[in-house]
């Protein structure tokens, strides 16, 4: 009897100390395979290069739509932009011209 109450003691006194490591070991375990972990780190490299290269392109794409923009501004428009908008639009073509479509 003594026996058993001095190993229900020693187990008394070491469940928190059990319990406090298994947590501990539970937060690094996270902290390294979790979503924000540092193997999630290599990932989140590849996804900022892949954003970063996706936002130069819409900025070339930006720049030709203001390019485009500018040239048919009302108060100065281009005249063969103009032209070319209005062939296109109504299908007007005279029978002598050759068109050559540059898409």
């Amino acid at each position: 009897m003594a026996q058993l109450a001095k190993l229900r003691l020693l187990f008394g006194s070491a469940m928190m100390p059990a319990i406090a490591i298994v947590l501990l070991l539970i937060f690094i375990a996270y902290a390294i395979i979790g979503p924000n972990g540092i193997l999630a780190w290599g990932d989140y490299s590849r996804q900022l290069k892949q954003r970063q290269a996706e936002l130069r392109m819409l900025h070339a794409q930006q720049a030709a739509l203001d390019n485009r923009v500018k040239l048919l501004d009302p108060r100065r428009v281009d005249p063969d932009l103009a032209d070319q908008e209005v062939r296109k639009e109504l299908g007007v073509v005279h029978p002598d011209e050759v068109i050559v479509p540059l898409n």
